[in-house]
């Protein structure tokens, strides 16, 4: 009989198992996610900053699977798990398996501030960066209304938080597009008033990455005129004001939340099998541990066997992706009754960009920055996008809007039923 695999979160993980096993007769997948679509988070600044579709970036589920003769889709939120009866929870439903893989990743971490979690503006999915989008525009355009200097500087003030890659890129790209498209489209806005800031509490940007790309990252974001705040961090939110831990405030509509991640919850799962960032305990087989036929792979897996990363792989799709093509191989060598390969990370690096034609990028030998590392970047986000149309439709895109610095979808959209319309 066919083996259920039941795989809950469609991002990297998830995805790169199903193609590992489509159409293999001996398994019957079902994806369980609460979007009917995959993206490619990366990007999802670029949405956020008006810069490309939503859809550059997004596919359907179902148009995905639809020549593959072993997979179906289930599109509802996980609930429960229930490892004694072999079934997950759903809100749209109770599903039974022979394996479940867990590949929910994460979600942002706003490290028990309340207010914080409230009002600041995180970027974790498609409808926040939609929501982030929307929420700039109708700032942008409130200070153009606004007479009073200093609530206008409020509205056109932002706040990122976080001098990760997210954090940096979008920094880059805020300054950018302030440069090249306010002056131009908001005559009324004094941008004398703007200001653009990073915030990171540890003393360098990118910090996981060289010395290079960090002191790049510093020098070209200063030069864009971005105000950089490092050894400081975000202690509240309140009023429409960022309050720091060395006692400054900053006032400002946009706090824009880039500065960690937390694994998602999985109720059903022992709590002594989450560790760490709550993230879930895994073998070296990504098991998770103590458990016969529960796995957990990409960002929400903590695996703690590998000699190179005793506290954990990194939370890259590059993690993902090969933790999920290895469980493949492992789910087939389970019904031919072989050993199983243990997981081991390849690191392939890590990149950045920074602004127009300058980017940084580090590979496990050297280091190197600049048009080339742009260029790098440009090919590498775009390899992974789902479909073919998507990645030849992005790089058109892309072409044009390094070309004109202009990107035309600054589009303020509320979506809303109409109440009043027949049925």
């Amino acid at each position: 009989m066919k083996k259920h695999i039941i795989i809950v979160g469609g991002g990297f993980a998830g995805i790169n198992l199903i193609k590992s096993l489509k159409n293999d007769n001996r398994f019957l997948i079902t994806l369980v996610d609460k979007n009917n679509y995959h993206f490619f988070p990366p990007l999802i600044y670029q949405v956020a900053t008006s810069f490309i579709q939503a859809s550059n970036i997004s596919y359907p589920f179902r148009r995905l699977f639809s020549k593959y003769k072993n997979v179906n889709f289930h599109m509802g939120s996980l609930l429960k798990v229930d490892p004694e009866n072999n079934t997950i929870e759903t809100d749209t439903g109770n599903l039974t398996y022979d394996y479940l893989v867990i590949a929910l990743g994460t979600e942002s971490n706003f490290f028990g501030m309340d207010n914080v979690q409230k009002c600041a503006l995180p970027m974790k999915s498609i409808e926040e960066a939609l929501y982030l989008r929307n929420h700039m525009l109708l700032n942008l355009e409130e200070a153009a209304r606004n007479k009073d200097p200093k609530t206008a500087e409020k509205l056109q003030n932002l706040v990122i938080a976080g001098g990760g890659p997210t954090g940096v890129e979008l920094a880059g790209m805020l300054a950018e597009m302030g440069k090249y498209i306010a002056e131009k489209e908001y005559p009324e806005i004094k941008l004398s008033l703007s200001n653009l800031y990073l915030i990171d509490a540890l003393p360098t940007l990118l910090s996981p990455m060289s010395k290079m790309a960090q002191e790049t990252s510093y020098k070209t974001l200063q030069e864009l005129g971005v105000k950089i705040l490092l050894n400081v961090s975000v202690k509240d939110y309140i009023n429409n004001q960022v309050l720091l831990s060395d006692g400054t405030s900053i006032d400002t509509e946009t706090l824009i939340w880039t500065s960690g991640v937390i694994g998602r919850e999985v109720p059903g799962i022992p709590e002594d099998k989450i560790g760490k960032g709550r993230r879930i305990l895994t073998d070296e087989y990504n098991r998770v541990e103590g458990m016969e036929n529960i796995y957990a792979v990409g960002d929400i897996a903590l695996q703690l066997t590998d000699k190179e990363f005793p506290k954990g792989h990194p939370q890259l799709a590059q993690v993902a992706i090969q933790q999920a093509k290895n469980l493949a191989k492992n789910f087939i060598r389970i019904e031919e009754e072989k050993i199983l390969i243990p997981f081991k990370y390849n690191d392939k690096g890590s990149m950045a960009i920074i602004s127009k034609f300058n980017a940084v990028v580090d590979l496990p030998k050297f280091s190197f920055k600049g048009f080339l590392a742009w260029l790098t970047w440009l090919f590498i986000h775009i390899i992974p996008l789902v479909g073919f149309r998507s990645k030849i439709r992005l790089a058109l895109d892309w072409l044009r809007l390094f070309i004109t610095n202009n990107p035309s979808i600054r589009l303020i959209l509320y979506p809303k039923r109409n109440t009043t319309q027949q049925q």
